[in-house]
Parts: structure tokens; sequence; C-alpha cells
């Protein structure tokens, strides 16, 4: 090996490495600010940040930072969204993979996977539109805004994330043991109950769980149906998310202010619950991958 291939292949190596170093330096870089940035509101409120009887009125006369009501709406969204997308993706994905032809099937998850990439502002308008219009209607509703307006919003959201996720462990199941199974006289039914939902399950589990944290990140659609009300969440009642709340009062807050601190504690309580799911999903993955090669 010549000189200068040794020097290219260690100007390459080292900037391979330099570049794969970008995104946890970066991650540490905003965990850091966002921390510092808390410390005031966490010296100066403690533990009022989660006050039950608290509420979130920063420019009052006597101003009040409770971020309680914002973390559980945040959560109720995001559960509630999961639990309208989990079981239609799941059986969807079932369906593609069973009881459509394949190249129909394959047609069917390219226009899934585009609606994917629809912008969420546009299904925040649409939400605003149709699932908002028809609450006031259906419900007698005065304003349709409510945080199960932003649930079912952010659950159609999360559909085409988990039926692609999940397609994908099916067919791969499915290769390898639904024509031994058919062949067997077993019905798809019965193939499809007890073996191949059995296998994927922690597939389903993995991708349930990393469409939840992508629920509690949604911002645009669901500040458009949720009602912006700093309040304790209800079913019909309106509320507001953690990320909601950042985009409506980041920009307004004074800098250096209790406020601006409470947003950036908000946003840490944020960080720490995203941090929970995606540690969660790393570890239901490395299950999954232990799975797929024994498969």
């Amino acid at each position: 090996m010549s000189l200068v291939s040794s020097v290219k292949e260690k100007i390459i190596k080292y900037l391979l490495a330099g570049v794969s170093l970008i995104i946890p330096i970066t991650s540490v870089i905003i965990l850091s600010h966002v921390i510092f940035e808390s410390m005031p509101a966490a010296s100066q409120i403690g533990l009022r940040l989660f006050d039950f009887q608290g509420a979130w009125r920063p420019l009052s006369g006597s101003p009040s930072f409770s971020i309680l009501p914002m973390i559980l709406s945040t959560l109720y969204v995001s559960f509630l969204a999961v639990a309208i997308a989990a079981p239609i993706a799941c059986l969807c994905a079932i369906f593609l993979n069973y009881y459509v032809n394949k190249t129909i099937s394959k047609l069917i998850l390219a226009f899934i996977d585009l609606l994917a990439g629809v912008p969420s502002v546009i299904f925040g308008f649409l939400g605003l539109v149709i699932i908002v219009g028809n609450f006031e209607r259906i419900f007698n509703m005065s304003a349709g805004e409510s945080i199960l307006a932003a649930s079912v919003l952010v659950g159609i959201m999360l559909l085409p994330f988990i039926i692609s996720s999940y397609s994908e462990s099916i067919e791969r199941a499915k290769d390898k043991y639904g024509s031994a199974a058919l062949a067997l006289g077993t019905s798809k039914e019965y193939a499809t109950l007890k073996i191949i939902i059995p296998i994927t399950k922690k597939s389903a589990a993995a991708a349930v769980t990393a469409a939840f944290g992508r629920a509690m990140s949604e911002t645009m659609a669901v500040m458009m149906v949720i009602g912006n009300a700093p309040i304790f969440p209800t079913l019909f009642g309106r509320g507001q998310t953690i990320p909601a709340l950042t985009a409506l009062e980041f920009g307004s807050a004074e800098y250096g202010s209790l406020h601006l601190s409470a947003i950036y504690a908000a946003n840490f309580a944020l960080l720490i619950l995203l941090c929970f799911i995606l540690a969660t999903t790393y570890f239901l993955k490395k299950e999954l991958l232990k799975e797929h090669d024994r498969i």
C-alpha cells in the first residue's frame, strides 16, 4: 500500500469518526442547554412545578408555573392516540399480508408510506375542519377543540408508521412459517392467531412504543385542534401539550425570565419521558433482532 493511499484511508477514517460524533455531541449540547435554562425554575419554583392545585398563569399579578397540566395532557393525548391507532394498524398490516394480492399490497404500502410524509400542518387543518367540526355537531359542543379531537388526529397520523413497521415483520414471519402452516391444513386465521401474531408480538410492541414517542412530540397538528388551554385535561375538554406550549409561548417569553425557564423545565420533563420511551424501544428492538435471528 502506497503512502498516499494510507494517508487517504486515515483521513477518511477520521472524517467518518468525526461525522459520527456530531449526533451524540449535539444531543449532549441540547440536553445541557435545557438543563441549564431550567435551573432558575427548579431553584425558585421547585416542586410547585408539579403542584396539583397550581395552574399555568405566567403573566398574572401573582404568577403560577405549574407544568403538571401540560405533562398530563401530553400523556393523555399520546396514550389515547396509540390506543386508537395500534389495533387498527396491526389489523391493517395483517389484512395486507394475508388477504390482498402481493402486488396490490405493495402498492397500498407505498401510498401509506407517502401518507407518512404529509406535513403535520395539513393534518392539523383537516382535523380542524373535519374532526373538530363534526365533534361540535355530533356531541353538541360549543367548541370541538378537545383532548379527544387531538387524540383522534394523532392516531390517524400514527397509522402509516405502525402499519409499515409491523407489516415488514409479518411478511418475514409469513415467509418462514406461513406456507408450512397452510401446508399442514391450517386456515389463514388459525395460522395468523396461533403462529404469526405470537412470533411478531415484540415487533408490534416496538412499533407501538416508538409511535408513542412520536405522538408525544407532535406539535403543529395537536396545537390546531386541542384548544390550547393550560388546564387539567378531560376527554371532551380542552388541554395543552408541552410541544404546543413551547410553540405558542417560547417566542414571546422574555429572555432570562422565570416564564422562559419554566418552559425549559417543561421540555426537560418531556425529554425525560422521551428518553424512557426510546430506551424501551431500544431494548424491544434488541430482543426483536434476536428473535429474527432465530426466525
